[in-house]
């Protein structure tokens, strides 16, 4: 089992090691960054895409009733955003965003190559292996409709933290075949109230 502020050490050495500050967001991030930004490009990630695929048993579930939230899993590829954080507030952004994406240590942090119109930046993201136990398989139709229907936390119901990530996606012009698939089943089964 590893051990979790070793991670969050060596993580938190390297950010402070890099002269630029980047974050890969590909969910909740992209509409809800939460940092200084000093600067925001569109960006693509190959050998990762986003899954939703990563159970939520506070956030956006409970423990009898997980939701679910996207992650990063190897293959394929993924549309996002990357944050440059700015230099003078970069220790006390990495904290906050620690804060954030990892108080269960659930997550992979990992440094990923990002094209963006003005280059390739490596930015910190937040990944899952598939042997996690917080990786859920992946689920038919009537399974995803369930969680749709009834996952809910502390910081609301899953279905609408997909439809937070599907319109900032929108917003941005950054296009997910299987978010979009999602999005058109929960509007025939009448989930969606018209986006």
């Amino acid at each position: 089992m590893r051990d979790p502020a070793a991670l969050f050490e060596r993580t938190r050495q390297q950010w402070a090691a890099r002269s630029e500050h980047w974050v890969f967001a590909y969910g909740s991030l992209i509409w809800r960054p939460d940092l200084d930004v000093a600067e925001r490009r569109d960006a693509l990630v190959h050998g990762w895409h986003r899954a939703l695929r990563l159970r939520s048993r506070v956030n956006r579930g409970s423990p009898e009733r997980p939701g679910l939230v996207f992650t990063l899993l190897s293959g394929g590829s993924c549309r996002g955003v990357v944050y440059r954080v700015r230099g003078e507030r970069a220790s006390e952004e990495f904290e906050r965003l620690w804060a954030r994406e990892m108080p269960m240590a659930v997550y992979d942090p990992r440094w990923l190559s990002c094209r963006t119109p003005q280059g390739v930046v490596q930015a910190l993201s937040f990944t899952l292996d598939r042997r996690s136990a917080a990786c859920a398989p992946p689920l038919a139709n009537e399974e995803l409709l369930d969680v749709m229907r009834h996952a809910s936390g502390r910081c609301g119901r899953s279905l609408d933290y997909l439809v937070e990530t599907a319109l900032a996606l929108r917003r941005h012009g950054l296009r997910d075949r299987e978010i979009e698939r999602i999005m058109r089943l929960l509007r025939r089964e009448g989930l969606l109230e018209g986006d």
